[in-house]
């Protein structure tokens, strides 16, 4: 066990502004006092945001997925089906445009557009959509797939990342979310996706994108078996490449659901191993700007939690998702109940851009919104009879 005042250097260091090393940060992730760690972070994240440091962030978004079909059968998904499966959907392209149609009325400003990986879906696919919604609502950002979605659909019609990127972003694609990354060192991410690409190749693909001008964010799925040292390793991969683009603008670590999947919940990350990984990466991460507390799959009064512990943005209004439902995620709020989270934490709320700019800031609470129909998250799929809100009904994908 390292000396406790050992510890408190390195916390200090990173406090007030110093790079860690990945060592230091698993001997921090492991056993750094949890109060300790969290002032840590909290301090790393009012250095960042000097000025703004009173405010905490979220977005009104739908996650629109277009199909279930999917040939890399990863094993902690519920949502996949085989391709040859009686239970494969694909939504239409008019389906499609009514929920973008629903997700303007209720004033979300995002899509993220995600599915499986249709053995059929190629780059022309992904134009001819894209081209669609933003000709039918130039107001969305389409903040939607990712590397791996890339080199699949890239390998389907014969061309190289660069062009599949440069194609889909010209057709209307702003930028992409941090989707597929789940864990990137090689032994963990084989254990769960062994069909899926490495994790070197997903970095590799998201550096080109952000060498071609098209931001992501990065992700981390926790609790599906991996290491301490394989958590820290995940965050070295995304540092190095951030190091050299810049283009990853967040990090969001999110915790495994454990129904409906072939891992049957063997391991799962706890709570406080969620909160420990908010904090590392606020500390660790310090060439990516915004750190996102996952209330969807860790709970609200977590999400709520994770606002000390180095997050400065609290996520989504997400009017539809169906993945995570789909594996057991259950937890909903609107917009509301978001707002008053965040106050609650003391932290001033407001809406924010794709990109991270202030819509709307809500620093008179006579002057809240009273509108409760924008509603997170309904699964019109995985939950029987979901629907965007009472008024708007979803139409069925099959």
């Amino acid at each position: 066990m390292p000396e406790n005042a050992d510890i408190q250097s390195v916390l200090d260091r990173a406090a007030a502004g110093g790079r860690i090393t990945p060592e230091e940060a698993l001997v921090l992730y492991r056993d750094a006092p949890l109060h300790a760690l969290g002032q840590a972070a909290d301090a790393v994240r009012r250095r960042r945001y000097a000025g703004t440091e009173h405010l905490a962030t979220y977005i009104i978004e739908r996650n629109i997925n277009y199909t279930n079909s999917c040939v890399t059968a990863c094993k902690f998904c519920a949502f996949y089906a085989p391709p040859k499966s009686e239970k494969v959907w694909t939504r239409d392209l008019d389906d499609i445009l009514r929920r973008c149609a629903e997700t303007v009325e209720l004033g979300g400003t995002q899509i993220m557009f995600q599915g499986g990986h249709h053995p059929d879906y190629g780059v022309e696919y992904y134009e001819k959509h894209f081209a669609a919604i933003k000709e039918a609502f130039p107001q969305l950002v389409i903040h939607s797939l990712g590397a791996s979605e890339v080199d699949h659909m890239a390998r389907i019609s014969g061309v190289s990342a660069e062009e599949a990127i440069r194609r889909i972003h010209a057709a209307g694609l702003d930028s992409f979310a941090g989707a597929g990354a789940e864990l990137l060192p090689e032994r963990a991410r084989t254990a769960i996706a062994p069909l899926k690409e490495s994790g070197e190749r997903w970095l590799e693909v998201m550096e080109i994108a952000h060498n071609l001008g098209v931001e992501s964010t990065s992700t981390m799925l926790m609790g599906t078996g991996e290491t301490n040292a394989e958590r820290i390793e995940h965050l070295r991969m995304i540092r190095e490449v951030q190091d050299r683009t810049g283009g990853f603008r967040a990090f969001i670590p999110y915790t495994y659901q454990p129904e409906n999947n072939k891992l049957r919940g063997q391991t799962q990350a706890t709570l406080f191993e969620y909160l420990r990984m908010i904090a590392i990466a606020r500390i660790f991460l310090d060439n990516v700007a915004h750190i996102q507390g996952s209330w969807l799959t860790t709970g609200k009064d977590v999400g709520q939690l994770s606002l000390h512990y180095g997050a400065d943005d609290l996520g989504s209004v997400m009017l539809e998702e169906n993945v995570v439902s789909s594996a057991g995620a259950r937890h909903r709020s609107n917009r509301m109940e978001l707002i008053r989270l965040i106050r609650a934490a003391g932290r001033v709320p407001a809406q924010r851009a794709t990109t991270y700019e202030h819509l709307v800031v809500h620093d008179d609470p006579e002057n809240d919104p009273v509108d409760d129909r924008a509603v997170s998250h309904i699964s019109s799929t995985a939950i029987e009879g979901g629907t965007a809100h009472p008024g708007l009904k979803l139409v069925d994908a099959n």
